[in-house]
């Protein structure tokens, strides 16, 4: 029998969005919202796909207060799936632990939400027929240091069995290591899929026999690496028994956090540069489809511009034009934050006059053979330099005369650096 089902988690519902800057009043609303909008994007999911059931692998909610708002469109969302007989299997994390209080007490009878005492077991049949069972637990309280993964094991059901755990698999600075696990603890529980959450970057931790996957959080919450990129939910398919190939992730986010660096070499004044952030902002909007985006740059690289940016007030003033320019987009594109990292154009003869290393450097650089002689002497078996092999720079399409000077560039950048700090 095939049948297909989609493991989501970290939902964190009415998160607060903090720490990221005074934002205009379309775009704090589109904030509020995004949680809950990812969140039934991903109810339409299950009922377009018919899927048999729907994973919550933990924290749904992003407090203990557990806002009234998020659990009634949690409540309304899975009384939808109820009513086109999907099931929905839940477990809460170290964000929403059952000591947390609860608005809800009544839930279809779809709806299971695992206890904390012990690993409980649920079957599920499709026509009378057992296809999955699935195992979870829930965190009793906010801070879980025990190894739950060590309570699962396999029971003799028939059909695919799902451990539902949220946990930190090895070590991951970026979030509290709650039931921390290894790898092998998972495998020792003979599950067929291991439905986890916790780490919100998506991970795929082992493709198969058994799957052990991450899916991310539904909507991304901040600038930070594990936050970026599409966020959304797995969409698993089972074929006779076991995970087909096909674990396919499905973006459902309304908001994306992108960073990026932009270099300013070859930029004349703050106008141009203003006018190339906007371009790159509207490239970033093709390329997500026409979701919101909030957005921050380190701008990097020598140029002219690069002494205009250092005057005060200057990325200040550059942030507030990029802001009043995208004002009123559909779909909205807001700036952040801009960090300015570009250094001004070297004047080499000023340099080279100097009393300093880096002079030394240059008058080198300056009595290098010339280009012909050079390139014998790499068919002579001279090796290529790192920052070559680097760059993956076909000898055959490039002039020497530019490899050296980036590797000037290179160098002196490396210099300049050492000789500031």
């Amino acid at each position: 029998m095939t049948f297909r089902f989609v493991h989501a988690a970290d939902l964190h519902l009415d998160t607060p969005f903090e720490g990221i800057g005074r934002l205009s009043p379309d775009v704090q609303r589109a904030l509020q919202e995004a949680s809950l909008d990812a969140f039934d994007n991903l109810i339409d999911l299950c009922i377009t796909e018919k899927v048999a059931f729907l994973l919550l692998a933990g924290d749904i909610y992003d407090g203990a207060d557990r806002g009234v708002r998020a659990q009634l469109r949690v409540l309304q969302g899975l009384k939808r799936l109820a009513d086109h007989g999907i099931r929905t299997f839940m477990i809460h994390g170290n964000h929403d632990p059952l000591d947390c209080w609860s608005a809800i007490r009544s839930w279809p009878p779809e709806v299971t939400i695992f206890s904390s005492d012990t690993v409980q077991s649920i079957p599920v049949e499709i026509d009378g027929r057992s296809v999955a069972t699935i195992h979870g637990i829930s965190y009793p309280q906010r801070a879980v240091t025990e190894n739950l993964a060590l309570r699962f094991k396999r029971s003799e059901s028939l059909g695919l069995h799902i451990g539902l755990l949220h946990c930190t698999v090895g070590s991951d600075s970026g979030h509290d290591a709650y039931s921390p696990c290894t790898i092998n603890d998972l495998l020792d529980a003979r599950m067929d899929y291991w439905a986890l959450g916790h780490i919100h970057k998506r991970q795929y931790l082992k493709t198969g026999d058994p799957w052990v996957v991450y899916p991310g959080n539904l909507q991304g919450r901040s600038p930070k690496p594990s936050e970026l990129d599409a966020k959304g939910a797995c969409l698993v398919t089972v074929d006779d028994q076991s995970v087909v190939t096909d674990v396919r992730f499905v973006p459902l986010d309304q908001i994306r956090f992108l960073t990026f660096e932009f270099d300013v070499t070859g930029i004349q004044d703050i106008g141009e540069l203003r006018a190339a952030l906007a371009d790159q902002a509207e490239r970033s909007r093709a390329e997500h489809d026409s979701r919101g985006l909030l957005l921050r740059a380190r701008l990097t690289g020598r140029g002219v511009v690069s002494a205009d940016l250092a005057r005060d007030g200057a990325i200040d003033g550059l942030l507030q034009g990029l802001r009043g320019e995208m004002e009123g987009l559909e779909p909205f594109r807001f700036w952040c934050k801009l960090v300015n990292d570009s250094r001004p154009e070297i004047d080499r003869d000023a340099l080279l006059a100097a009393q300093r290393f880096s002079s030394e450097v240059l008058r080198v650089i300056d009595e290098l053979p010339g280009a012909s002689e050079m390139r014998a002497r790499f068919d002579g078996g001279l090796r290529i330099p790192p920052f070559v092999q680097a760059s993956k720079i076909s000898l055959e399409l490039v002039e020497f005369g530019d490899l050296v000077k980036e590797a000037e560039r290179l160098v002196l950048d490396l210099l300049e650096r050492g000789e500031r700090s």
